[in-house]
């Protein structure tokens, strides 16, 4: 995977990043800095219901026209929206780049939100509510960030109510849009086999809301959002928050974590580097060997780290038979324990380090993920780091400074746990 971006700013403001790749196959999308966390308190779930509705119809198309611009030539379009941006993005043969690009601007910037469209589709995004609430091993995960974020702008659901939902009106997503959806809160990104002059003349071609001359990113865009991370004191002995859901579920689904490091922190790659060794994907990962390889106690066990601007989310996730849960809770503050009380040996170290480079390198060779996740970084920060850039934070890593990590963020005091039973 290349290591080099092409960068640039056109005079609305809005951003534009390339990165070279020699596949026939290319991507680019819209990413916008406008998420759930962006909800006005009238608005949850309105992020998400734009993102169903831009494809709705526009100034220029019916929504047939829209799902069939891309289709026709072989092409995906796709969007997502999480609690920090909406993404609208298509991967295609590389000779359509303008014809991907002219329908991201049309849907992005040129929706109508038909009253007629959203009349049917409030019904779909009801049941993608519905369907996502009978899904306890989906839904423990919002109603945990729920938890530890109350009252504060991550804490409430992406996909909002079904009541939310329907009274919706196409008043309600063009005051969202026009908020929100502005070029200086966007950056476009494409991943291709392109000369990057040709790249810059396609989105100055006549997009009249991005068209224009530009200039090189010199600024650091700094985020307006502020969620005040915890404060570590680590090591009182005591137990944290427990709560308990009943939910008459066939297994018991468990959450145990914590509120962790921001952006600009420091310690936020160390966490990374131990969220792996505990719960990662590796089969050899440390929690699946004492839950499930060694036990037979769960079929899932997991770590994660959700990464926002200003805080990030760190969480270990396991399902079993509700007798179980007690003991499984054991088994996890054992292997917490085992990282806050000695560190690890420089064999264990090197084979953990090891092992996360390879992941990265592996996770690499997917185009897709990898140019969201490139996107996604330059929307927030940017700036572009490339694989080669983690290899050399993770390098300045030492076993006492994962322990210190460790002690400040898996103390029991520090963590939450989150129980449907």
């Amino acid at each position: 995977m290349t290591e080099t971006a092409n960068i640039y700013t056109l005079p609305s403001g809005l951003r534009l990043i390339h990165v070279p790749s020699h596949s026939p196959v290319a991507y680019c999308g819209i990413s916008i800095d406008a998420g759930t966390r962006d909800e006005l308190p009238t608005e949850q779930g309105m992020a998400h219901f734009c993102e169903h509705m831009m494809f709705k119809g526009t100034t220029h198309r019916h929504a047939w026209h829209i799902i069939n611009r891309m289709e026709r030539v072989g092409g995906d379009l796709n969007a997502y929206t999480n609690k920090e941006e909406t993404v609208v993005y298509s991967a295609f043969m590389k000779e359509h780049l303008p014809r991907a690009a002219e329908l991201l601007f049309d849907v992005v910037f040129h929706s109508t939100f038909p009253q007629t469209e959203i009349d049917k589709e409030r019904e779909v995004i009801v049941d993608e509510i519905e369907s996502y609430n009978d899904s306890p091993a989906d839904l423990i995960f919002d109603h945990f960030e729920n938890i530890i974020y109350q009252g504060r702008d991550l804490g409430h659901d992406i996909l909002g109510t079904a009541d939310d939902v329907r009274r919706f009106t196409s008043a309600d997503a063009q005051a969202f849009t026009r908020r929100l959806y502005k070029p200086e809160r966007m950056i476009f990104f494409v991943m291709g086999d392109y000369d990057f002059e040709y790249v810059k003349r396609i989105l100055s071609s006549g997009y009249s809301p991005v068209m224009g001359r530009g200039e090189e990113v010199t600024d650091i865009k700094e985020t307006s959002r502020m969620v005040s991370p915890p404060h570590y004191g680590g090591g009182t002995g005591g137990e944290g928050p427990l709560f308990i859901e009943d939910r008459a579920t066939h297994q018991a689904h468990v959450m145990i974590g914590c509120a962790a490091y921001g952006a600009k922190d420091d310690r936020r790659i160390a966490l990374y580097f131990l969220n792996n060794l505990l719960g990662g994907p590796g089969m050899n990962s440390r929690l699946n060997i004492a839950l499930r390889e060694q036990r037979g106690l769960v079929y899932t066990v997991e770590s994660s780290l959700t990464n926002y601007t200003d805080t990030s989310t760190w969480a270990i996730y396991f399902g079993c038979d509700a007798e179980d849960v007690e003991r499984c809770r054991r088994l996890v503050r054992k292997e917490l324990d085992r990282l806050i009380n000695q560190p690890l040996t420089q064999a264990q170290f090197a084979a953990a380090m090891k092992q996360i480079k390879g992941q990265i390198g592996v996770a690499c060779d997917n185009s897709e993920n990898y140019i969201l996740d490139t996107a996604k970084a330059f929307l927030h920060y940017n700036k572009f780091e490339g694989m080669n850039d983690t290899f050399r934070q993770l390098d300045k890593l030492t076993p006492q400074f994962l322990q210190q990590v460790a002690t400040e963020v898996f103390a029991p005091e520090n963590l939450t746990t989150l129980i449907f039973r």
